[in-house]
C-alpha cells in the first residue's frame, strides 16, 4: 500500500476509536458527559502528537531508533521540580495546587535548563553524543536528588508526588490546555522551517554537511523544538518515557520510507491511537485500577528490549 493510503487508513482508525471514546456509554446526559471527554481527547491527541512529533525528529538527529528525548534528562527533572517544590513549599502551596502556576513553573525550569545545556555543551568540536552523555548524566543525578528528597518527605505529601509520577489524562485543566496547544502549535510552525533537512539529516552528519546543510545551526533548532514539546507535554500530563520510542519505531516499520512528511504525521497517528485506545482500556476494562503510562511503558520497555536484541544480532 502506498504511504497515502497508510496515513488515511490510520486516520480512519483514529477517528473510529475517538468516536468510540466519546460516544461509548454516553447516556443521555449529553451536556455533562461530552464536553468532558472531548477535553480529555484534546489532551490526548495533544500529547501524542507532541512526543511524537519530538521523538522523530530526535531520532533523525541522533541517527538511532533506541534513544528518546527522555535522555537527556528532562523527565527526570520535571519529577525533581514537582518533588522539590512540594517537599520545600508543601502540598497546600499555590505552586501545587494551582495547576496553571505549576505548569508555567515547570515549561520555564525545563526550557532553561535545555537551553544552558545546549549553550555550554553544543560548541565547536564537541559532538551531539557527547551532549546525550552529559544528559544520562543529569538524568541520574536529578533522578538521585528527586529519590532522596523523596525519602524525607512527609508520607501523606509523599502520595501527591508518587500521583506526579505517572501521567493522567483525568481532569485537564482547560486553561492549561488551550496555552499548551498554543505553544505546541508555535513550535511546529517554527520546526517546519527546517523540516526541509530532516530526509538529509537521517543520512548522517557527514553526508549532511556534504549535501550543504548547514548542520549545526539546524541540529540546534531541533534540539531546542524537541525540548519545548517533550517539556509541554510533560508538564500537561506527565512524563510517558517509552511512548515516543514505541511510536517512532512502529512508524519506520510501517512506512518503510525515509520522507519525514510521511514518517512524521504517521508517527503521530500513531501515537493517538495508543494512548486513546489505551485510555479507553483503562477506564473500560481495567475499570481505573491502573494508569495509561504503566501500559504504556510496559509494552515500550518490552518493545524497546525487543530492539535491543535484534540490534544486537545485526
Amino acid at each position: 500500500m502506498h504511504p497515502k493510503g497508510k496515513i488515511a487508513a490510520l486516520a480512519a482508525f483514529a477517528l473510529l476509536l475517538i468516536a468510540a471514546f466519546v460516544f461509548y456509554k454516553s447516556g443521555t446526559n449529553w451536556d455533562y458527559v461530552l464536553p468532558r471527554r472531548l477535553v480529555k481527547i484534546a489532551a490526548i491527541a495533544l500529547t501524542g502528537a507532541a512526543i511524537a512529533f519530538a521523538t522523530m525528529v530526535f531520532q533523525t538527529i541522533t541517527n538511532n531508533r533506541i534513544l528518546t528525548p527522555s535522555i537527556i534528562g528532562l523527565d527526570s527533572l520535571y519529577m525533581l521540580i514537582q518533588t522539590f517544590i512540594i517537599f520545600v513549599f508543601g502540598s497546600m502551596s499555590p505552586m501545587v495546587i494551582n495547576k496553571s502556576v505549576n505548569f508555567f513553573i515547570t515549561v520555564g525550569l525545563m526550557m532553561i535548563f535545555a537551553a544552558l545545556l545546549y549553550k555550554v555543551l553544543f560548541k565547536e568540536g564537541r559532538n551531539l553524543f557527547f551532549l546525550l552523555l552529559v544528559g544520562i548524566i543529569f538524568g541520574t543525578f536529578f533522578g538521585s536528588i528527586s529519590t532522596f528528597l523523596q525519602v524525607l518527605i512527609d508520607p501523606n505529601e509523599f502520595l501527591i508526588v508518587q500521583d506526579r509520577m505517572f501521567a493522567s489524562f483525568n481532569n485537564v485543566n482547560t486553561d492549561i490546555l488551550a496555552l499548551a496547544f498554543a505553544l505546541t502549535a508555535l513550535t511546529v510552525l517554527y520546526a517546519m522551517r527546517y523540516a526541509k533537512y530532516l530526509d538529509v539529516l537521517s543520512l548522517g552528519r557527514d553526508h549532511a554537511i556534504g549535501l550543504g546543510v548547514p548542520y549545526d545551526r539546524t541540529v540546534r533548532q531541533l534540539l531546542i523544538v524537541v525540548a519545548v514539546l517533550i517539556a509541554i507535554s510533560t508538564a500537561l500530563v506527565g512524563p510517558i518515557t517509552f511512548l515516543g520510542l514505541l511510536v517512532a519505531n512502529v512508524a519506520h516499520e510501517l512506512f518503510r520510507t525515509y520522507r519525514h512528511s510521511y514518517l512524521l504525521t504517521g508517527s503521530v497517528l500513531i501515537s493517538v491511537i495508543a494512548l486513546v485506545g489505551g485510555q479507553f482500556v483503562v477506564e473500560r476494562v481495567f475499570t481505573f485500577s491502573t494508569t495509561l503510562s504503566v501500559i504504556i511503558n510496559f509494552i515500550g520497555g518490552v518493545y524497546f528490549l525487543y530492539l535491543l536484541l535484534r540490534e544486537s544480532k545485526a
